[in-house]
């Protein structure tokens, strides 16, 4: 992947603070492997269960032994039984504007779902986290979908056409370009046709490839220049950007809480503390990040973040 230029300023003095909490963590194991055992024991205390992710309609909507959304971030879908789908909604400060929606890569019978939430959501950002070879290509589905007895709930969907166009119930996805310019990811665009009205909307898929694994494969730099990739196509959008891997909350966790801190620090937060940022997600959805490299690779991230932002405010000081 290419060098993307980073092209935000930092107060020094705060860049100074911020990295000097993350290499402290980094390098001190002590207080990172503390910091982890309290996170990997919180519970949310104002969280409540999704009973209606139980219900014997809904048991093959959710990927085996992983997570559920809690009950008053849960996306509900219109029209559809219960409206249930294995998606939360995130939010920073305001739960009346979300930033993100956490969700599971889709089964193969949940492609429809995940469709009609796009459009009701009107994302027109999706980060797919998962590499090419966990995906399994799905057909077309021009009707509503059975959820059987003993139904796959374990593969994870290829839930756009490799070419031209494929229906999934009264959804349309058409293939409209395809770019790789680097090993790391692939940007791809599709028109999302509603069947029923005839209206359309362009929806930008980001698909990082190198995190086969529960760390990315790849450096942290390679990630950050990714999430600038995304964040730079969304700018001025008043929607969440859909988020998904395997299960909804361990890389989807990663890039959600990378993506979180930075985007306080560049609204200025002097103060940061990332354990209590990852609660804060952790009342929204369960196991956001489930190992402890998870929650250092984020650490060493944003210290690799702060440090060329402190770098590029220095090189355009006067």
């Amino acid at each position: 992947m290419g060098d993307e230029p980073v092209q935000m300023t930092l107060d020094v003095s705060t860049g100074h603070l911020i990295l000097t909490y993350m290499e402290e963590h980094l390098r001190n194991r002590d207080r990172l492997d503390a910091d982890w055992e309290e996170i990997s024991t919180y519970e949310s205390e104002e969280a409540v269960p999704c009973e209606c992710a139980r219900r014997p309609e809904n048991v093959h909507k959710n990927r085996e032994g992983c997570p559920v959304p809690y009950e008053q971030t849960r996306v509900m879908l219109s029209c559809r039984g219960n409206g249930y789908i294995n998606a939360s909604l995130m939010y920073d400060h305001d739960p009346r504007n979300p930033s993100y929606i956490a969700a599971e890569t889709p089964l193969l019978g949940t492609v429809t779902d995940f469709w009609q939430m796009v459009w009701e959501q009107f994302a027109v950002v999706v980060v797919c986290l998962e590499p090419e070879s966990s995906l399994k290509q799905v057909t077309e589905d021009p009707f509503n979908i059975t959820y059987p007895e003993g139904g796959d709930v374990v593969s994870q969907a290829r839930y756009w056409p490799p070419e031209g166009s494929m229906t999934f119930g009264k959804f349309e996805v058409r293939l409209v370009s395809e770019h790789r310019t680097c090993s790391d990811y692939i940007t791809r665009s599709f028109y999302l046709k509603e069947r029923d009205t005839g209206e359309t909307r362009t929806v930008t898929q980001f698909h990082f490839l190198s995190w086969a694994s529960d760390t990315p494969s790849c450096d942290a730099k390679t990630l950050l220049e990714f999430r600038r990739k995304v964040n730079k196509s969304f700018r001025a959008k008043n929607s969440p950007v859909v988020v998904h891997c395997r299960d909804g909350s361990s890389k989807t966790g990663t890039y959600l809480l990378l993506d979180l801190v930075l985007s306080r620090i560049n609204k200025g937060v002097k103060e940061l503390d990332v354990a209590a940022s990852l609660e804060h997600l952790r009342d929204q959805r369960q196991g956001m990040i489930q190992t402890k490299g998870q929650f250092e690779f984020v650490l060493a991230a944003i210290a690799e973040e702060v440090n060329m932002m402190l770098n590029s405010t220095i090189a355009s000081a006067p």
